[in-house]
């Protein structure tokens, strides 16, 4: 066992975030980051004489057993999604693994009580079950967050640490998020002095294959682009495809899916466009309006289910058409009270000193 700290990430912001908290408060050990190919390129400049990255796959054996060899002897455990390995794990006494969700609230269900698990065997079951049960702590933002991980874990109340989320952290900074809009505004000029609207849809597995954007541009761009307004699309990075966009919308709309970090858009955001995503949790932060575009919403509920009603859940106005999305553009049909309300009830633990907190709670385990 050695005084180290594990991240097996899917995910890069909440646990960028504590790190780089951690060497702030100079609380610096031993760190590995078990991550994708697709992040290996930038989490290099995190490199060091105390930091290593490595590609963790379970397709290939040497670097399984790479990867298995730190998870068995440090101290501090990270996970920031499911992950199937973790029923075959037997970890030692003096272990915590941490799981750090990549979504700081939820609108539709995960776990056990995820609508799909009706088709799963009593083995794959099981599974879920062993895998949850290695969360040793769960990292909470809010009261109604740890009512759901509860549900969807099949966990109790001493399981959960009510820090808040680190990845929010930057929303309570006006300094910061300042500098990252004059940054994006540098290297895009073309979005300086617009107003902004994002679409951010969720995943769907049948966009894998065939995606469809629901959104008719030429009529956004009839409509909107006069009163000043550009469209940037934010898909997501599964859609290999991407999207057509008509040369009679290209001074509207432009393709943003391939940029890492959706926080950075959403401080140039003036309204967000999405349906089922986690983003509106973080986004509300902020204090400005969404719309709420749910075009399949009968089928996907069907198919995914939601925690609590959705048309109550939500805090902006419910459309089901290209025309609303506009109208209430237009009309300005925002209520910011229920932005405000929604906030408080989603961030209740996160005040912009989540990271201090996890990396003092990280070197109390480390020094135990």
């Amino acid at each position: 066992m050695q005084n180290k700290v594990v991240y097996v990430t899917s995910f890069l912001e909440n646990n960028i975030n504590i790190y780089n908290e951690q060497k702030r408060q100079d609380y610096t050990c031993r760190t590995i980051f078990l991550t994708r190919k697709d992040f290996i390129n930038y989490l290099t400049q995190y490199k060091d004489a105390h930091t290593d990255i490595l590609l963790f796959n379970l397709r290939s054996p040497f670097q399984f057993i790479k990867g298995i060899f730190h998870l068995a002897t440090s101290k501090v455990i990270f996970v920031d999604n499911y992950f199937g390995f973790l029923s075959a794990i037997k970890f030692k006494k003096d272990v915590t693994c941490i799981q750090l969700w990549h979504a700081n609230g939820a609108i539709k269900k995960f776990g056990l009580l995820d609508p799909g698990n009706n088709t799963r065997t009593p083995a794959a079951m099981n599974r879920f079950h062993k895998v949850y049960n290695q969360f040793h702590k769960i990292i909470v933002g809010s009261d109604k967050m740890q009512e759901i991980f509860k549900k969807a874990f099949g966990l109790d109340d001493s399981r959960f640490i009510k820090s808040g989320i680190p990845r929010t952290d930057i929303f309570y900074n006006q300094v910061l998020i300042e500098e990252k809009k004059e940054q994006l505004y540098r290297k895009f000029p073309h979005l300086r002095g617009k107003k902004i609207l994002l679409y951010a849809p969720t995943y769907r597995n049948e966009d894998l294959e065939n995606f469809e954007l629901n959104l008719d541009l030429e009529l956004m761009t009839t409509e909107l682009a006069t009163r000043g307004y550009i469209l940037l699309l934010k898909l997501h990075p599964a859609i290999k495809q991407g999207v057509d966009i008509p040369k009679s919308c290209s001074h509207f709309v432009y393709d943003f899916s391939k940029m890492s970090n959706t926080n950075d858009l959403l401080f140039i955001t003036d309204i967000l466009i999405t349906d089922y995503s986690s983003l509106p949790f973080e986004y509300s932060i902020l204090e400005k309006p969404m719309i709420f575009y749910p075009y399949d919403f009968d089928k996907y509920k069907n198919e995914r289910g939601f925690w609590e009603d959705y048309h109550q859940l939500v805090p902006g106005p419910v459309v089901s058409s290209t025309s609303k999305i506009i109208s209430t553009i237009i009309e300005s049909d925002f209520n910011i009270d229920e932005v405000k309300k929604f906030k408080q009830e989603w961030n209740q633990y996160s005040n912009g000193n989540s990271s201090k907190e996890i990396a003092k709670y990280i070197h109390s385990l480390i020094n135990k």
